[in-house]
């Protein structure tokens, strides 16, 4: 998946849309920043989600983190083969480590997100 194409949260989550479905995802900063990834806990199916609402959680060697989500949606689908593929989180954090799937009513929410421009320069600020 290109960069270029998704929004970003101030958290590190990731979001492409594709008409109503949202996939979400946690970038390659938030990747790095945990470094040895040991557990990711996702939501069930049919679990309804606000804007802003932990989702589940990532846990290294040296932090847990809360996952948040970046839109309004229900889980229509999640990537069952994440907890025992954690390798692809840092592999290919915005293709095989997605993490849910949401069914969005209003697309325009994503509006207030980061595009890739704003989200490096959002990064660039924070680490210093």
């Amino acid at each position: 998946m290109d960069p270029a194409n998704l929004k970003f949260t101030h958290s590190h989550e990731w979001l492409r849309l594709d008409g109503h479905t949202a996939t979400v995802g946690i970038t390659d900063f938030a990747v790095e920043a945990l470094t040895d990834l040991v557990y990711v806990e996702l939501p069930e199916m049919g679990t309804v989600l606000a804007a802003g609402e932990i989702f589940g959680e990532v846990e290294s060697v040296k932090a847990v983190s809360d996952l948040y989500a970046p839109i309004s949606g229900e889980v229509i689908e999640i990537n069952t083969s994440l907890p025992d593929d954690l390798d692809a989180l840092s592999e290919d954090p915005f293709g095989r480590g997605w993490m849910i799937k949401l069914a969005v009513t209003d697309t325009s929410a994503a509006d207030h997100l980061f595009d890739e421009a704003g989200y490096r320069d959002h990064c660039n600020s924070a680490s210093h």
